[in-house]
């Protein structure tokens, strides 16, 4: 698994969409394009959002399109990106040569941005299970989770409904799914975590900060007709505690928050839905 971030910086200023997550994702597929078209075809294709998409994180000027935000030009933008795919060494080479050997831009409908810096991280599953067993043995069960929920989150519940809360349940059950539909199939019995929504709901408390919530309404798509298809998502800050949790649920729930920081939380995490930032151990 990969974790990329870019440092990008407008080449003027233009109007963005408000929920721009959609918009950059469109880019980053043509970019793949460019270089690599089975890349590009794979990432597109993917059941799981095998490619985490923040959309543009930084300060913006007010525009007079509805729906819209301003870049300002002597600004940069950060763009995180998660690579949850199985293969994605070859997902990472083809953004590598699209955005650093290539030169190329991030080329949006009304501007396009330069990327100044390209910087990556990478881990797998096994190795997230041992920090996570290591950041278990050195504290007790009083630990917390903190997670940042910076785009909105769009946890599927039942049919086309999503979630407007940060549920411990509905929060940890979308990451187990994630992480179950990207170990590699070698070692799928060795690294499975056999945990329930029940066992989340049993032994997490979560504390949400009411003063960091806000719902959103985001574009994840466009229908045959072209009209937009909307899904309802939440951003917010939230501490989640154990509650008489064996040694065992708590090296599972923390691998799960480290995960999250690779492949998102809930859908379409490639249209700009579902980026956080975990602090663990405290």
């Amino acid at each position: 698994m990969r974790r990329v971030d870019l440092t990008l910086e407008p080449e003027g200023s233009f109007p963005v969409p408000t929920a721009n997550g959609y918009q950059i994702y469109s880019a980053i597929l043509s970019a793949l394009d460019d270089v690599n078209k089975d890349i590009s075809t794979r990432v597109h294709d993917s059941s799981i959002g095998s490619l985490t998409n923040s959309g543009l994180l930084g300060t913006f000027d007010g525009s007079r399109r509805d729906h819209h935000k301003r870049v300002i030009c002597d600004e940069t933008y950060n763009l995180k990106m998660g690579v949850a795919d199985s293969r994605d060494q070859e997902v990472f080479q083809a953004l590598a040569d699209a955005f650093v050997f290539s030169d190329d831009t991030l080329e949006l409908a009304d501007g396009d941005f330069r990327v100044r810096d390209f910087a990556s991280t990478n881990t797998t599953h096994a190795e997230i299970l041992e920090d996570a067993s290591e950041i278990v043995t050195q504290h007790d069960d009083t630990f917390e989770i903190e997670v940042h929920f910076e785009t909105p989150t769009c946890v599927k519940e039942s049919g086309e409904i999503t979630s407007m809360f940060p549920h411990r349940g509905s929060v940890f059950r979308s990451l187990v799914r994630k992480w179950s539909s990207t170990i590699p199939d070698k070692r799928a019995d060795e690294l499975e975590l056999a945990m329930t929504r029940e066992d989340f709901e049993a032994n997490l408390i979560e504390k949400p900060d009411a003063g960091t919530y806000e719902t959103h309404s985001v574009l994840v798509n466009r229908g045959e007709d072209g009209g937009p298809i909307l899904r309802q998502g939440f951003t917010i800050d939230c501490t989640y505690k154990f509650k008489d949790a064996s040694e065992a649920t708590r090296t599972a729930v923390t691998a799960l928050a480290l995960f999250s920081d690779y492949a998102g939380v809930g859908g379409f995490v490639s249209r700009g839905c579902g980026t956080v930032s975990v602090e663990v151990g405290r």
